[in-house]
């Protein structure tokens, strides 16, 4: 019966594959960063797709490039080989943090499949880290005056003994 019902409607064959990385880690050095997006597509017609990018937090969901971007300063698509794209993110900081969903539409076509996404790639950026400058900074500290206390100490000491 599936096969009647695929032969009975269009002959748009149109497929699309979406796969992107399940996660990508960012450390805080980096201020940019690339997120990869691998299709396939079979059936579909010769011209490019739109390439669509979207953000999922924990309470909501953003547009970010569709296909236009919606904030060019920080977002940008690039075609990097026929088959292969990327979403560079500017300025990186942890609240980059989120599920970013790459889409690939023939939208030329009619069949349900020529418009997919991926599963969505987890970008994670680690927060700078502080606290070992401040600790390596409080040893330091501590160690001087730890040094200068007992050198006040040693001539106060010898200046009581020598005026005696």
């Amino acid at each position: 019966i599936t096969y009647c019902l695929f032969s009975t409607g269009a002959t748009d064959t149109c497929q699309v594959t979406v796969t992107q990385p399940r996660f990508q880690a960012a450390d805080n050095s980096m201020h940019t960063v690339f997120l990869t997006c691998a299709f396939s597509a079979s059936g579909c017609s010769s011209s490019p797709p739109q390439v669509l990018w979207f953000r999922f937090l924990t309470n909501k969901h953003e547009d970010l490039c569709t296909p236009e971007c919606t904030n060019n300063q920080k977002y940008k698509v690039h075609l990097l080989t026929e088959n292969n794209v990327s979403l560079q993110i500017r300025d990186l900081t942890v609240d980059d943090n989120g599920v970013y969903i790459c889409g690939i539409a023939f939208s030329d076509s009619s069949s349900p499949r020529s418009k997919q996404t991926g599963d969505g790639t987890v970008l994670t950026k680690t927060e700078e880290q502080h606290s070992n400058g401040i600790f390596v900074f409080m040893i330091v500290a501590s160690s001087l005056l730890f040094l200068y206390s007992t050198t006040v100490f040693t001539f106060f000491v010898v200046y009581k003994v020598g005026s005696k």
